[in-house]
Parts: C-alpha cells; sequence; structure tokens
C-alpha cells in the first residue's frame, strides 16, 4: 500500500477496557468500523466490566513509549489519540511520543473517571495533562466534569459549556468538542469550538443505560476522519452520527453500563 492510498493510520495511546467497551477495545473497533487502521500503545490493563473497575496495573513507562515508537518507525500515523494515561509520568512520555513526529494531530480525551465512577488519572496529573497535553491537541474532547477539572469553572449548562471551551481554547487548544452529555436537559447539545467560531451537534437525549465508552469512541471516530483527510467539522460531524447510532444499536449486555454497538456500519453493508 502506497503512502497515497493509506486508509488513515490512527495511533491510540489509552488503557485496556477487559469489558471491551471502552478504552483500546472501543478505539480499535471505532477506527476499523470507520475504515482506518489501528494502532496502539496501551498504557495501562484494567480489570472491569459494565459494573465498573475493579483494578488497574500501569504499564511500566518505557515500554508506552516502546510499543508508540515501535509502530512509527515502522507503519507511522496520520493521528494520535489519547485516553486513559493515568499520572503525570504517563502524560509525559506520551506528550514526548506526540512531539516526535511532526504534523500530525492528536485528538486528546481527557479521560479522568470511569463511567462507574472509578478514577482514572491521579489528581496531581490533571495539571500535567492541563499543561502539556491541551496546548498539543488539534481537538479535545472533555466532557462537562472533565471541563470543569481543566478550567476550575462550573459546568452545569450549555453556556458553561461555551464558557469553558473559549477557556480551553485560550489555554492553547487550536479547538474542543465539549460534550454536554452530563448537562441536563431533554436534548444533548455538543460544542465544536474553534477560534473561526462555534458549530452545535443537537439530537434528542437517548433513554438507556448503555453508555459505556462513548467518550472513547466519539475521540476515535474524530481521530479516524482526520487521519482520512476529512475537515474538523466533516470529522467530528461524522462521530457524532457514528455514536448515537451505535447507541441505538446497543447489544444490551451486562447489567450495568453497558457496552455500544460499534460494528453497526459494517453489519448494515456499508459505512456511513
Amino acid at each position: 500500500m502506497t503512502q497515497a492510498s493509506h486508509q488513515g493510520r490512527v495511533l491510540v495511546l489509552a488503557g485496556s477496557d477487559s469489558g471491551g467497551g471502552a478504552g483500546i477495545q472501543a478505539d480499535i473497533k471505532t477506527i476499523t468500523a470507520l475504515g482506518g487502521y489501528a494502532a496502539t500503545a496501551i498504557t495501562a490493563v484494567t480489570v472491569q466490566n459494565t459494573l465498573g473497575v475493579t483494578g488497574v496495573h500501569p504499564i511500566p513507562l518505557e515500554i508506552v513509549e516502546a510499543q508508540a515508537r515501535a509502530v512509527l518507525d515502522d507503519i507511522g500515523a496520520d493521528a494520535f489519540k489519547t485516553g486513559m494515561l493515568g499520572d503525570a509520568a504517563t502524560v509525559e512520555v506520551v506528550a514526548r511520543v506526540l512531539d516526535s513526529v511532526k504534523g500530525v494531530p492528536a485528538v486528546i480525551d481527557p479521560v479522568m473517571v470511569a463511567k462507574g465512577g472509578a478514577s482514572l488519572l491521579a489528581d496531581r496529573a490533571v495539571g500535567a495533562l492541563k499543561s502539556l497535553l491541551v496546548p498539543r491537541a488539534a481537538l479535545l474532547t472533555p466532557n462537562a466534569p472533565e471541563a470543569a477539572a481543566l478550567t476550575g469553572l462550573p459546568v452545569e449548562t450549555t453556556d458553561d459549556l461555551r464558557r469553558a471551551g473559549e477557556a480551553l481554547l485560550a489555554l492553547g487548544a487550536h479547538a474542543v468538542l465539549m460534550k454536554g452529555g452530563h448537562v441536563p436537559g431533554e436534548r444533548v447539545v455538543d460544542l465544536l469550538i474553534t477560534r473561526q467560531g462555534e458549530t452545535a451537534f443537537e439530537g434528542e437525549r437517548i433513554d438507556t443505560r448503555h453508555t459505556h465508552g462513548t467518550g472513547c469512541t466519539l475521540a476515535s471516530a474524530c481521530a479516524v476522519g482526520l487521519a482520512q483527510g476529512m475537515s474538523l467539522t466533516e470529522s467530528v460531524a461524522r462521530a457524532w452520527n457514528y455514536v448515537h447510532e451505535a447507541m441505538l444499536h446497543a447489544p444490551g449486555f451486562g447489567a450495568g453500563h453497558g457496552p455500544l454497538d460499534h460494528g453497526w456500519p459494517i453489519r448494515e453493508g456499508g459505512r456511513r
């Protein structure tokens, strides 16, 4: 396969989810379903299912970096996507990896807490994420609690999302997708905020407990779009639709926060 004909290579630096609904597993499924190629540098192995996280085993820093270097030295990448990083030292390693290849956009998902409430980022690592990764983000994808932690602002309304997004732009992010799933209301509003303006993505709130991995999935879907040469707005629009449909097609697994159906475009006979 020539450089000109590649399908969109995404290097994901994130944690593994043994339940398959979030993390590296969701990332690989999403990127594949949308026609891209996923490679990984796993930052941690978690013990979890739909009921929650019961164990976290960090991968040694030198192995995290070695995974990324092995991929970049041979396969290459058209986009990066980061997820669970765990601690400040891992954030520093990931920042070094992102800096090692010029011109490759990074989608930064500032994963802090699992769907069931378990902490996935040490408190003292928030500052490292804020100073090292936010300025390197071609797209930052925080939910409301993550945005509040990064900015120190209350994020409880759509206007709050807008203010926090503008604050994150001021911290150096090139674009921010403010996710409104935690904001009360019958409709969910996500805001794509750039220095050129704002685009809203809005839809009816889906009444479901099958929401595990929505953040990982959305960020990976955005990353593969950028890797495939789509514009930022096009990438986010396709990603938003993909996640919406994946929630509607959820298989119903597990007794807690169940996984999405990442493979729905393949089963429906095409990539939408």
